[in-house]
């Protein structure tokens, strides 16, 4: 029997943390770099939006800068992510996380 498929999405990253007043922050803002994470067969909660924080494997917050659709047979070469959480970074994290897209 084959393996159920399910729906696939790269999300392009930034870690991120809190700092002492539970805001989210970009981890290294002098020198940051976007990684991608997908969505796994076991991923927890739904995407929302851009700027919304999720953890990896891990236990890494990162905050969402992008999305693409991923073909499922090409889903390997990227990391999957553990789950979605329901909080979001400000405008001006996120702002400053997409200057770094190509």
């Amino acid at each position: 029997m084959a393996k159920a498929k399910y729906p696939v999405s790269e999300y392009v990253g930034v870690p991120v943390e809190q700092d002492q007043s539970g805001q989210y922050v970009i981890k290294d803002q002098t020198d940051f770099q976007l990684h991608s994470w997908r969505t796994g067969r076991h991923t927890k909660g739904k995407f929302k939006q851009l700027g919304q924080v999720f953890l990896t494997e891990n236990g890494l917050s990162v905050a969402v800068v992008a999305t693409h659709p991923v073909a499922y047979k090409d889903r390997h070469g990227i990391t999957p992510m553990q789950r979605f959480t329901s909080e979001t970074v400000a405008d001006a994290v996120l702002k400053l996380a997409q200057s770094k897209l190509a």
